[in-house]
């Protein structure tokens, strides 16, 4: 039961959702500041150079690609 309680304080709040998916957007904002850090996590590349180090950089254009299509995909999501 525990558990469960865990995955409910990760989740977004219906009204947040169903505001997004009608445009609002402050609702936009808070769902693309929840999805931050994956979205961050999924734009991180990584780079070796000339020498073998080794380095890790964002990516902005995958990650400005990302957001757009959270965004796209919020709008046209139906709320029942």
């Amino acid at each position: 039961m525990a558990n469960l309680n865990k995955q409910n304080e990760n989740l977004l709040p219906f009204n947040i959702i169903a505001a997004a998916s009608k445009g609002d957007t402050d609702a936009i904002c808070v769902i693309l500041k929840h999805y931050d850090g994956y979205i961050t996590k999924l734009s991180t590349r990584t780079l070796h150079d000339e020498n073998g180090n080794v380095y890790s950089y964002i990516d902005e254009e995958i990650r400005n690609r990302l957001k757009i299509r959270l965004i796209a995909r919020t709008l046209v999501f139906n709320v029942v």
